[in-house]
């Protein structure tokens, strides 16, 4: 008997097996090494509470007879910065590897097309490791191509990279940049109201007063 497929939200129930499927994709084979470690089941619950209650995010997971074994983010967002039209992009899909071939891949698909329909999205995406060939091969077979590379890096990383390879003084150039954004914030915030500056003024007495 094939077993019963269920694609739901997640629930705060659901952040121990979270916490293992996330375990799977930072060890597994056919996964990127950069992904952050996995988080306690503690700050599960409370990102699982967030997306609950976010209109434009799902933190869904699909189980086998009750079981959960799969999970997906979808994100509604533009489809560019200069479009009108918005897309749904499934992020970090995975299936237990004990799970594989029973269709909970698809379903996962499914609820993400389903909802992009629902929300009047014309487009689905869909992002995979690059050197997971699976995932790649299976997400092909759904209709879905490659539009581009994801990469992922520490923000630390990626300056210490600039300043090494590129102009010697740049770090000096990431420096004032980040002062004057800081400054274009502060000039935002509204300046507290002196009482001593206040300029009260009254109304002229009229011409008959003392008469």
């Amino acid at each position: 008997m094939a077993a019963a497929i269920e694609v739901r939200d997640a629930q705060l129930g659901d952040a121990g097996a979270l916490v293992a499927l996330w375990r799977e994709m930072t060890t597994g084979s056919g996964h990127p090494l950069r992904l952050p470690a996995p988080p306690t089941a503690a700050a599960v619950e409370v990102a699982v509470g967030k997306h609950l209650d976010d209109p434009f995010g799902r933190l869904v997971v699909g189980a086998l007879d009750g079981v959960v074994h799969g999970m997906a983010y979808l994100r509604r967002t533009a489809v560019s910065p200069l479009h009108d039209d918005y897309t749904v992009t499934v992020e970090y899909l995975h299936v237990s590897d004990d799970a594989r071939r029973h269709g909970l891949g698809k379903a996962l698909i499914a609820e993400a097309a389903a909802w992009a329909e629902h929300e009047n999205c014309a487009h689905l995406a869909a992002v995979a490791p690059a050197i997971a060939r699976e995932a790649n091969r299976f997400l092909a077979r759904l209709g879905l191509g490659q539009a581009g590379v994801l990469r992922f890096a520490t923000t630390h990383t990626v300056r210490r990279r600039l300043a090494a390879e590129h102009a010697p003084n740049l770090l000096a150039l990431l420096s004032s940049r980040r002062s004057v954004l800081a400054r274009r914030a502060q000039l935002a915030r509204p300046l507290p109201v002196d009482p001593t500056d206040v300029d009260v003024s009254y109304p002229a007495a009229p011409e008959s007063a003392g008469t």
